[in-house]
């Protein structure tokens, strides 16, 4: 570690901060289903998850190089275009988990990076070939091939346990559930875990500390795996609260179906060195586990809200890094006044998130709404649970049955209301 200036220092301390958001903004891809469903007490579950996600940060490094060599052109690339390429992200993340949206952490910091690249040496500075490739082809594969397969798991999981008592296999299930919750945590390590180290594999490139092509040093593996591990303990209990209450509500067959699907994803885009979003993983396989069970819907109102932030992910935060490499253009005090932005940014951030706070205590709790609130069902929801007949061992409630008389007129000669005696 010879030869680290102290802008260079900064931008090492900015990727580690933006590795920490990106631990509690995804906290939710392994562990909210395997909350939501009563599998582990929530402390527990971002326990486990830190923990794994510490030890798959050491398992690969194939996303780290996609990202130090392959996106941008590191020939002429300044030291300063990192550090306003990772203030977009910050931001970005802070903002989606302000309101509770399971966004990207890593379009964010793809788009942070190329904004920046593009208003520092213009877009030949990007190679975009390897972006249509290893970004945006899996950011839309991905997440379909993750729902298919937690749709096809689901109905081969109910199928064959359909003539089993649901509650005697619910704590099997469960205990399945803690083990591809685990997983998907492991994997989230070899990928997400990567995207910093590489962001700081190419800082250190770019100040003249390693050579074009080098592989991450292990005090970068180590140090990023650390800073991540940490943020998913503190868990990003919002974004827990959207994809484990919001989306859909999940059996643990269900949860069971989808952590173990998007585990798969990941694992393999991380073997092959695909940079995906594994928060669209996730999401794509929880809602794909709810379609796949009978008398299952996705809010789709909530749906849609995350599909905007995944479309606004990439260029929102290209915009704030390019208006942030604009200022660090203009010298150390431009340097000064983008620190400054991002400081005062997040913590602007912080104050408004403390109005209506989430945590452990209260993230599993029905009656309590926040910003990912679950509206009520649209039409297409309430249509699909009309027509569609609910998995064996449901419980019919009275204002099912409520529902269905006041739907189906009376006969002539009698009465709707079975409560008032018939008068002759």
């Amino acid at each position: 570690m010879e030869h680290i200036t102290l802008l260079l220092g900064i931008v090492i301390v900015t990727a580690l901060v933006f590795d920490f958001t990106n631990g509690f903004h995804d906290t939710a891809n392994a562990m909210a289903t395997t909350i939501s469903t009563g599998a582990l007490k929530p402390k527990t579950a971002v326990a486990m998850s830190a923990v794994l996600n510490l030890v798959g940060a050491f398992l690969s490094v194939e996303v780290a190089k996609t990202i130090s060599g392959g996106i941008v052109n590191e020939d002429g690339l300044k030291t300063e275009v990192i550090f306003a390429a990772l203030v977009g992200a910050i931001l970005w993340n802070l903002l989606t988990w302000l309101v509770g949206l399971p966004s990207s952490s890593s379009h964010a910091l793809f788009g942070g990076l190329i904004g920046a690249a593009v208003m520092s040496m213009g877009w030949s500075s990007i190679d975009g070939g390897t972006v249509v490739t290893k970004i945006l082809i899996p950011a839309i594969a991905a997440p379909l091939v993750a729902g298919i397969a937690a749709t096809l798991a689901t109905r081969l999981t109910y199928r064959i346990g359909r003539n089993t008592d649901t509650k005697a296999t619910a704590k099997g299930y469960r205990t399945g559930q803690i083990a591809s919750a685990g997983l998907v945590s492991l994997a989230h390590g070899t990928n997400d875990a990567q995207k910093t180290m590489g962001i700081i594999t190419l800082a250190l490139i770019t100040g003249g500390v390693l050579n074009p092509g080098a592989n991450p040093p292990m005090w970068v593996i180590v140090s990023a795996g650390v800073a991540i591990a940490l943020g998913t303990y503190l868990g990003g209990w919002r974004i827990i609260r959207t994809m484990g209450k919001g989306l859909t509500d999940l059996a643990p067959q269900q949860g069971f179906a989808a952590q173990t699907s998007a585990a798969t994803a990941i694992l393999a885009s991380s073997h092959i060195g695909f940079s995906l979003s594994t928060t669209q993983v996730c999401s794509g396989a929880v809602m794909g586990a709810g379609l796949g069970r009978k008398g299952g819907v996705v809010r789709w109102s909530t749906a849609t809200r995350m599909f905007v932030a995944w479309g606004l992910t990439l260029p929102a935060a290209g915009l704030v890094g390019a208006g942030a490499e604009f200022l660090t253009k203009q010298g150390p005090w431009g340097v000064a006044a983008t620190a400054a932005l991002l400081i005062g940014g997040s913590a602007v951030i912080w104050v408004l998130s403390r109005r209506n706070a989430v945590d452990h205590t209260n993230v599993a709790d029905d009656e309590i709404r926040g910003a990912s609130e679950a509206e009520p069902a649209g039409v297409v929801t309430t249509a699909m649970a009309a027509v569609t007949p609910p998995p064996t061992g449901s419980a019919v409630t009275a204002s099912d049955v409520d529902l269905v008389k006041a739907t189906i007129p009376a006969p002539t000669g009698t009465v709707a209301d079975p409560a008032r005696p018939a008068t002759v």
